[in-house]
């Protein structure tokens, strides 16, 4: 694959992780009790940690320039959905009184929405751009070797700069501080737990991806300026 091509695969697995980001943000608040136990989670649990997992597949086969560039189109589009949810939740009333509850419920949950996605923004494009450096540094200096620990220990630092940005941000004033640092806490270790059981299966697919695209990217001569978005 040349510089500026991008393949149908490549093509499919950005889409992937830009709507995992987009659909995660009206997740967020809903919030489980897991399981019985004094812990909850946000909803975004269930889809967040795939963005992660298609970041690392992007690093892995395409490199970092190619990731650069999809964390920049996720970030633009995720700016978009917000802006237009606020602004459908800015429109009139319905003229139906019977409609009135539906509009209502709309309005409480999409005016989270561009609290939750300018948070996410910024967390998600720390995060990711955290994830996709270590990612691209470890294998340059393993020669491509353990893709599962390259995979972990960088979507952990990654998951982390994300969790400890958003989480206080979206629910600063809302919950008490120690439930907020305790919520941010429990995503790290759910999104951990959940990139170690999808590991086998991240692994299959990357290697099955470069094959098929017949490329593995090692970033040896890159610029890791995040804002140089025309270099991919």
């Amino acid at each position: 694959m040349s510089k500026n091509h991008f393949s149908t695969r490549f093509v499919l697995i950005a889409t992937t992780l830009i709507v995992c980001l987009i659909t995660s943000n009206f997740f967020v608040p809903r919030l489980w009790q897991v399981a019985g136990l004094p812990l909850q989670l946000s909803g975004a649990v269930l889809l967040f940690p795939v963005t992660y997992i298609f970041n690392d597949c992007v690093t892995e086969v395409y490199g970092y320039r190619k990731a650069r560039f999809v964390l920049w189109m996720a970030f633009l589009l995720s700016a978009f959905v917000a802006m237009m949810a606020q602004l459908v939740s800015w429109l009139p009333a319905p003229l139906q009184e019977e409609s009135l509850p539906v509009a209502e419920a709309f309005n409480s949950l999409f005016s989270m929405v561009p609290r939750t996605t300018i948070a996410s923004l910024f967390a998600f494009f720390v995060g990711s751009t955290v994830n996709a450096w270590i990612m691209s540094r470890m294998k340059v200096a393993s020669e491509g070797k353990g893709f599962g620990w390259r995979a972990i220990i960088s979507s952990v630092a990654g998951e982390a700069a994300d969790s400890l940005i958003f989480f206080p941000a979206v629910f600063w004033g809302v919950m008490p501080l120690a439930a907020v640092l305790q919520l941010a806490i429990s995503q790290v270790i759910a999104k951990l737990l959940y990139e170690v059981v999808a590991l086998p299966l991240t692994s299959w697919f990357v290697n099955s991806v470069k094959r098929a695209e017949g490329i593995d990217t090692y970033d040896r001569k890159v610029s890791y300026n995040p804002f140089r978005i025309k270099d991919f």
